[in-house]
């Protein structure tokens, strides 16, 4: 029996003998039957595939979205994806790729390895203190940030970033720097004048308004000169304020007070005497006295004081050899009226006060203190002016100090301290201050004074207000009798 046996790469054979009888076919079986031989075919198992190079499309085709495939193939450029192509991945600008580079198309009919195209981004850029920004594509590729900066803030770096291709913002972070002073504005420049008896004026203004332009904080406000509230000699001073903001940027303001001293003409001693003044001898306020040598006796006031008005009261008056005649009440002889006895020994204020009705009129003047200018003042002024009181039926009560020193006096007479308590509170004078009231001869509160008046501003209300017909009559027969 003979055996044909046909290979093909490696084969798997299968050998059935029988006997020599007619076959049975079967169908799918193998077999195959033959009248003439007894013979039987092996068949062959179907095997893989051989590996064929022509085969145009042996793996599946590249697509790589927002990329590109660049390969290159043994049989050739129009072969993109047969057996052992090799192709490059690239993605296109804006993206990066993640995973192999290069891919082979394997034997498997798959290739060597997978790879993507991936949007490149940039990191979100940081707030600046004081300062945005805007960006025309977020933080995609190629967008660009435009930095700017609050008002009163100044930028300094780059003012523009761009997203680039590696992923990173270009050029640096920028600062937004407060490089704009502060606003600041001073009071309105001032004038004052000194005060009585004295060179000086005390003077006050409210503080300077300050404003950042920044983050409104101000950290300190300096003065360059006086405080508010001080003593300002005669001229003029120059306040400068000076405002700093947290950056140290400042800025600064100024104005000027000016202080003037009302200033009488320079008295000149009187002709065999000497003059004796206070505080500067010519300012508003100041009182000089007159002297006379001896041997020599003065006829006149013996005191002037240099008034608000810039002129001196009263009139010069001169140093005489011989004294003028005097009448037993011991004034010089002028027509005055007699003067009325008073008796202070009694044992209330209003038993003092009924003295005074109907007859005299009473100027109570109150201080604090001896040494208070404006009592000073006012006695100096009225001292000069007895012969027009005495005619206007002024008697004048002083009410000076605090007690236990308190003294109160009629001319030369003593007041005891119930009665002065009892004067105060009759007629509501304070001892904390100079104040002054005029009662007519009804026992009636008139007028009050808070500051020196001069004699004539009292004679003037008098003659005005308080003269009865009768009395007018007299003044106008007595006119010149004073002068």
């Amino acid at each position: 029996m003979a055996v044909q046996l046909t290979r093909r790469g490696a084969l798997s054979l299968l050998l059935f003998l029988t006997p020599a009888v007619t076959p049975t076919w079967y169908a799918g079986s193998g077999y195959y039957p033959d009248e003439s031989y007894n013979e039987v075919y092996a068949e062959e198992v179907p095997q893989a595939p051989a590996l064929d190079y022509r085969v145009p499309r042996w793996c599946y085709t590249l697509n790589i979205q927002d990329g590109e495939a660049t390969c290159y193939s043994p049989r050739g450029g129009n072969y993109h994806s047969s057996l052992g192509t090799r192709c490059e991945l690239s993605c296109d600008r804006g993206f990066r790729l993640i995973g192999r580079r290069s891919v082979q198309c394997l034997p498997s009919r798959r290739w060597s390895g997978t790879a993507y195209c991936r949007q490149m981004r940039c990191h979100a850029l940081p707030f600046i203190t004081s300062g945005t920004y805007t960006c025309t594509n977020g933080v995609l590729l190629d967008s660009r940030c435009d930095y700017s900066c609050s008002s009163g803030y100044h930028l300094e770096g780059d003012r523009s970033r761009i997203c680039m291709e590696d992923g990173r913002w270009s050029g640096g972070e920028p600062v937004c720097v407060d490089i704009d002073p502060p606003k600041i504005r001073c009071p309105h420049s001032r004038e004052k004048m000194a005060e009585p008896e004295k060179l000086t004026a005390r003077v006050y203004w409210d503080p300077p308004l300050v404003k950042d332009s920044a983050d409104g904080t101000i950290t300190r406000v300096t003065l360059r000169g006086p405080e508010p509230g001080s003593h300002f000699p005669e001229g003029e001073h120059v306040i400068r304020y000076t405002a700093y903001d947290q950056a140290y940027n400042r800025a600064s303001c100024k104005f000027i007070v000016k202080v003037q001293v009302r200033r009488c003409p320079t008295l000149k001693p009187p002709q065999h005497g000497y003059l004796t003044c206070t505080s500067a001898g010519d300012n508003y306020g100041a009182i000089c006295e007159y002297h006379c040598d001896g041997g020599y006796e003065r006829q006149g006031t013996p005191s002037r004081v240099c008034q608000s008005s810039r002129q001196w009261s009263g009139s010069p008056p001169i140093c005489a050899r011989f004294p003028p005649r005097k009448m037993e009440n011991g004034l010089e002889d002028t027509g005055r009226e007699k003067a009325m006895k008073i008796n202070v020994n009694v044992n209330s204020a209003a038993g003092l006060l009924d003295q005074f009705y109907e007859k005299r009129r009473l100027l109570i003047i109150s201080a604090p203190d001896p040494s208070n200018r404006y009592y000073k003042m006012q006695i100096s002024m009225l001292q000069q002016s007895i012969c027009g009181l005495d005619l206007r039926h002024v008697t004048i009560i002083e009410l000076v100090g605090q007690p236990p020193q308190e003294v109160g006096r009629i001319r030369e007479q003593q007041l005891s301290a119930s009665i002065i308590e009892e004067l105060r509170q009759f007629q509501h004078l304070t001892r904390s201050y100079f104040n002054m009231v005029l009662i007519d001869k009804q026992g009636i509160d008139r007028e009050r004074y808070m500051e020196p008046v001069t004699p004539e501003e009292i004679f003037t209300f008098i003659d005005d207000y308080l003269l009865s017909n009768q009395e007018l009559t007299q003044r106008q027969m007595q006119r010149d009798i004073c002068e």
